[in-house]
């Protein structure tokens, strides 16, 4: 089943919580924290404060994902915050095996994040210790960036590998995730979309009517049995 995480980058920094409850009530079925530290990605966004407030507000998945470099020495903190799932980029941290065991001990969900042009092997020798995938379809840092079409057969391979693996992994795709886009990268494999300003932070609409719209157009995909190909 597809699920939905509205990025919360995207949203109206002013008005977190009101975006929290209200996207809560209109059935987002995670929230998606992109953390950057201005060196690993150039752009500044977010902190374990904020996912620490914004919990009162929500039972919802918090999905924090870690754009900084040496995240090993932060994952603690974001995990005490109260994030559910947490992704590491596999070109930020030396230890990737390590890394990700650090985040399964504090009994949270751990994801490995792929830039478009980082290779599937990342994963070869961390199979069985990763829960989630996060692949990026446009390069890491800023919102509005456009889909990179050849991330479409990055995302083909990686759900072939997870079937001939037999891993129950999901693949998260995050990077203008557009109407267009979306019934493409669903054909390839993915699981989850990470929903910006391409599909649901859209100006002239209400974040109740883009939600509904959305779960509307999921639907109508799901009953004209989108397969992969």
């Amino acid at each position: 089943m597809t699920s939905i995480g509205p990025s919360l980058m995207c949203a109206n920094m002013g008005e977190l919580r009101d975006t929290i409850v209200r996207l809560d009530q209109a059935e987002a079925d995670f929230f998606h924290f992109d953390i950057m530290d201005g060196k690993f990605v150039p752009n500044f966004t977010m902190g374990p404060d904020m996912i620490r407030e914004l919990r009162h507000y929500t039972d919802k998945i918090f999905d924090a994902h870690l754009m900084i470099e040496e995240p090993e020495r932060y994952i603690k903190v974001f995990a005490e915050a109260g994030c559910d799932m947490i992704s590491v980029h596999a070109e930020s941290t030396i230890h990737l095996q390590r890394t990700l065991n650090q985040i399964k001990e504090l009994g949270v969900k751990a994801g490995v994040a792929l830039n478009p042009a980082s290779s599937l092997n990342h994963l070869d020798y961390v199979w069985d210790i990763v829960d989630y995938v996060v692949l990026m379809t446009v390069n890491p840092g800023f919102a509005g960036q456009k889909f990179i079409p050849l991330t479409l057969e990055k995302i083909k391979k990686l759900k072939k590998l997870i079937q001939e693996n037999g891993n129950s992994i999901e693949i998260q795709v995050d990077g203008n995730i557009s109407y267009e886009i979306i019934p493409q990268v669903l054909n390839k494999g993915a699981d989850m979309l990470v929903c910006g300003t391409s599909c649901l932070f859209r100006k002239g609409e209400s974040l109740e009517y883009s939600m509904a719209n959305l779960h509307s157009f999921l639907e109508g995909l799901s009953k004209g049995n989108v397969a992969n190909s």
